[in-house]
């Protein structure tokens, strides 16, 4: 069979009525301007407070500049559809949007693995932690998880990208996504999906299993703490951290894990919530409720009003 590929796809997005769209677009703005600062916000306070030079801080970096591009993938494309009702996007964009937010989604999950290893090193093993996590391994850390989802997300583009489309073109998601492009391939797609199904299962799923470790040792490890105010301060610190890891996880595994290729709308959903509300909430609970980023941020605020004046 002759494979002709399709010059564009459809991208359906939010099926709302057009009173709403507007007011959808001024929501995702907020999101994204809102996400957008939050998040240089970070970068600048760890990179001029030397108080924040440390391994913990080095991977919220790393974080933060992840979640910028990670909504910066989607956001854009999907408030000027919003605006314009411009639906379309070309075969090339479709592909590199695909390989941007399976690259960034596939670092995340790794990045927030580590996150989760260096706070199980700081709580439970203190006295070996400067030892263990120095600034020369968190960089090797850190370079790690980005080779690691540059890497698994070239077995999304692959499969996409080597399939015959030749049909029908609209895709029901806000973004290109793997599953519901393959869904509109003309060719056998059967192997390719269970690769992609496999293989991303067993990724995120090791990444969940090896960051509930770490949780699970660092509550064990904060309920044994004799002060009552340590250790409400640690577990409140430490929920915050997990509600957030869960909502992306959980999520996650919903598109992923266990696939509904029936329910689009609970897909759209769970996109939602783990590629534009976790990058959002994300600076928040890691950096922006931390006591040594706020005394950083008020440093900030303070040189700046001096220079000013």
């Amino acid at each position: 069979m002759t494979c002709s590929k399709t010059n564009e796809f459809i991208i359906l997005g939010f099926q709302v009525i057009p009173e709403t769209q507007f007011l959808l677009f001024l929501l995702f703005f907020f999101i994204y301007i809102l996400t957008l600062t939050s998040n240089i916000t970070i970068i600048m306070l760890v990179r001029i407070d030397p108080q924040l030079h440390s391994p913990m801080y080095f991977f919220i970096t790393n974080l933060s500049l992840l979640e910028i591009g990670y909504i910066s993938s989607t956001l854009p494309n999907l408030m000027f559809g919003l605006l314009t009702g411009h639906k379309s996007i070309s075969f090339t964009a479709c592909i590199v949007q695909l390989y941007c937010f399976s690259c960034l989604g596939s670092i995340e999950n790794v990045l927030l693995t580590l996150m989760a290893y260096d706070r199980y090193l700081a709580i439970c093993n203190p006295l070996r932690y400067t030892m263990l996590m120095h600034p020369e391994m968190s960089k090797k850390l850190a370079a790690m998880s980005w080779f690691m989802g540059i890497i698994v997300a070239l077995a999304a583009i692959c499969l996409v990208a080597m399939s015959c489309f030749c049909g029908p073109n609209i895709v029901e998601h806000f973004l290109c996504e793997s599953t519901p492009l393959l869904r509109l391939s003309c060719s056998d797609v059967s192997t390719a999906t269970s690769i992609l199904s496999i293989s991303t299962s067993v990724w995120i799923l090791s990444s969940v299993f090896l960051t509930m470790i770490s949780y699970s040792f660092i509550i064990y490890t904060v309920i044994k703490v004799p002060s009552t105010s340590g250790r409400k301060k640690a577990l409140s610190t430490c929920s915050s951290h997990f509600i957030v890891v869960f909502f992306f996880y959980t999520s996650v595994c919903t598109v992923y894990v266990h696939p509904s290729s029936s329910n689009t709308s609970r897909n759209k959903v769970s996109t939602v919530f783990y590629g534009i509300i976790t990058p959002l909430l994300n600076p928040f609970v890691y950096s922006l409720r931390n006591k040594d980023m706020k005394n950083a941020f008020k440093k900030m605020l303070r040189k700046s009003r001096h220079v000013s004046i």
